[in-house]
């Protein structure tokens, strides 16, 4: 894929990323703040990590794909965040084409296989509170592994479509990108050519890969709630609400920006809108992530609870 977009590419042999603003002390502020953020991001998700791993009782269906969105999110920020505080603090502000071209692939990758993983998440909820009997049965590892690799077949290989949908256009300049990093909406305004074909693509894909995510969560959920509804104990009703929460929360506020961005067309959008929205489905929801989820583990006799050890071990 490389030699093919490399003869593709037309005159263009790096791009410059604008980012946020051009007075330094703004940069400054933002350089400091996004680096607070970025080193929680990584911590917070590392450590959730360390604790499934270490603590048997964690060894559970829901935590192991806890952790395995942690370890998208990490990855997730990682793409972006490193070069974006490089270049807030430096005067050159360019990324190679190629380097545009990885970004951009392993970007939509994590993305894309974090998308379906909510919906497999809501799928365990579901097993969890109308089948708790047969719970572990049905989560098996051998299923858990079998719908992570499901996830991550829709990152890869979607992930490569929209990329090439892309990068497969000409690019004979300007060269200057209104973002942080190479995001397809904001690459795709620089090429020469039309581009209302890959408006067409975006929509296609963004309606398989987050409103069919999206649509089987609410599926799921109304058959959850329903569940719920039938408990007798007001106790029981809560507790298992409370286990939905934070993985609805979760799911608005990494869908709903994600949706804005890549299904409304090219000519719609705002480059300071988009940036905002990138930063809240990139950096903001990986950041609360490991807080929102708590991550209570109520399974021992003690009733001892996941997030008090996170908090403590954290702060």
């Amino acid at each position: 894929m490389q030699d093919f977009l490399w003869r593709n590419r037309s005159s263009v042999t790096e791009f410059v990323l604008l980012g946020f603003s051009s007075d330094t002390k703004i940069n400054g502020i933002l350089f400091g703040v996004f680096l607070l953020l970025y080193i929680i991001t990584l911590l917070g998700n590392g450590l959730i990590i360390t604790l499934i791993h270490m603590d048997s009782r964690l060894h559970t269906p829901m935590y192991f794909f806890l952790s395995v969105l942690s370890i998208l999110d990490m990855g997730y920020v990682t793409t972006t965040v490193p070069q974006m505080l490089i270049h807030l603090v430096c005067e050159k502000k360019t990324i190679s084409y190629i380097g545009c071209v990885t970004q951009m692939y392993i970007f939509l990758m994590l993305g894309i296989t974090e998308s379906w993983l909510f919906a497999i998440m809501a799928y365990d909820r579901y097993v969890a509170i109308c089948h708790p009997l047969r719970y572990k049965v049905i989560m098996s590892p051998l299923l858990r592994g079998s719908l992570v690799a499901f996830c991550g077949f829709w990152g890869i290989s979607c992930g490569l479509i929209y990329t090439v949908s892309a990068m497969i256009l000409p690019y004979c300049g300007p060269n200057e990108i209104n973002h942080f990093f190479c995001e397809v909406p904001a690459v795709l305004k620089l090429a020469c050519a039309d581009t209302s074909l890959n408006d067409q693509v975006d929509f296609i894909l963004g309606f398989i890969l987050l409103l069919v995510p999206l649509s089987l969560i609410i599926v799921v959920y109304i058959n959850i709630f329903a569940a719920i509804l039938r408990i007798r104990s007001t106790q029981g009703r809560i507790k298992a609400f409370s286990t939905c929460a934070s993985h609805i929360t979760v799911v608005t506020m990494f869908s709903i920006p994600c949706m804005v961005m890549y299904m409304r067309p090219g000519s719609e959008s705002s480059p300071e809108e988009d940036k905002k929205l990138a930063l809240f489905y990139n950096v903001i929801s990986a950041f609360l992530n490991p807080i929102i989820y708590s991550l209570r583990n109520k399974d021992n006799n003690n009733k001892v609870t996941f997030d008090n050890s996170y908090h403590r071990a954290f702060l």
